[in-house]
């Protein structure tokens, strides 16, 4: 997925001048090969984020497209306030790059961990915010990032866990992608990191999977169609269960009388330990044997009613 987006930040830069790349003193091998096409526009603003946004939203009032590349737990958490005042405020076309969202930092700890970055810029007026689970998600949130005349938060984790697309999909405002078909009247909606647990599980009781690249926002009326055809929801996200893709569903459908749902992600909790990311899985419960024990007690507990 990291490919990806290089891939596609190095085409758009080639296809318009004005593309205008802005790191704190991360991902250099990533960028290789923009700064070996771009390298005027290539700006490592070191460690200084907040500074680093204030210049990105200069640059848009001057006309420039910037991108401001960190970890998600410095872009957007860190940043936030120079997100909302500077950028969002003014409605800049800024796109945000957030780097190993998530557990996928594990070994380095909370303070590199972010899991509650969704949760803070839904809040924030004027941020679309973008989420894709491959690489084939990623070369379409990509362009649609770029397409977009306001802020955007493209948010990805570092693990490399193989696409679930064969093709790069057809991406719109706030539509979630049909992944798989089922019998089950239990959607599942995934996004991120998620998206190939969700897929797993999904066959092994015929459920549908929709992926939700597009998190905010979220089309409401393509939810409420869903909504009235299922018997429940089951949403996976490598995020807070609070204020993320779960609590975006469930807000949606809430006025309509939303059927049953069950959030898969972090509850509220920091790590405890260090290891591995299969470790920081386990910890959270975002394992396959664990995420799977709550969807079949969850499912379990639906035919019962």
């Amino acid at each position: 997925m990291r490919a990806a987006f290089s891939k596609a930040l190095v085409q758009a830069a080639q296809n318009d001048p004005k593309v205008v790349l802005l790191t704190g003193d991360h991902g250099y091998a990533l960028f290789d090969e923009f700064r070996t096409h771009c390298p005027d526009r290539y700006i490592n603003a070191g460690v200084a984020e907040q500074n680093m946004v204030g210049v990105a939203a200069g640059l848009a009032k001057a006309g420039f497209r910037p991108v401001v590349y960190g970890l998600s737990a410095f872009v957007p958490v860190r940043v936030l306030e120079q997100i909302k005042i500077d950028v969002c405020y003014e409605k800049l076309p800024v796109i945000f790059a957030g780097d190993g969202a998530g557990l996928v930092y594990s070994t380095l700890g909370t303070s590199h961990q972010s899991f509650e970055d969704i949760a803070c810029l839904r809040a924030v007026p004027h941020m679309d915010i973008l989420s894709p689970g491959d690489g084939p998600e990623m070369t379409a949130c990509m362009a649609a990032a770029f397409a977009q005349a306001g802020p955007v938060y493209v948010r990805m984790g570092k693990a490399d866990l193989g696409d679930i697309h064969t093709a790069v999909p057809l991406l719109q405002p706030g539509r979630l992608l049909p992944l798989q078909i089922g019998s089950n009247r239990v959607v599942f909606v995934a996004t991120g990191s998620m998206l190939k647990t969700a897929c797993v599980l999904a066959r092994e009781i015929d459920a549908p999977v929709w992926s939700a690249p597009w998190i905010k926002p979220l089309d409401a009326m393509q939810l409420l169609g869903l909504n009235q055809s299922c018997h429940g929801f089951v949403t996976f996200e490598e995020h807070s269960v609070h204020a993320g893709l779960g609590a975006a569903v469930l807000e949606t459908l809430a006025e309509a009388g939303a059927k049953p749902l069950l959030r898969i992600g972090i509850g509220n909790q920091f790590s405890i330990t260090c290891g591995s990311y299969a470790h920081a899985l386990r910890e959270h419960g975002l394992d396959l044997d664990s995420v799977r024990h709550k969807v079949q007690r969850f499912v379990q507990q639906l035919q019962v009613q």
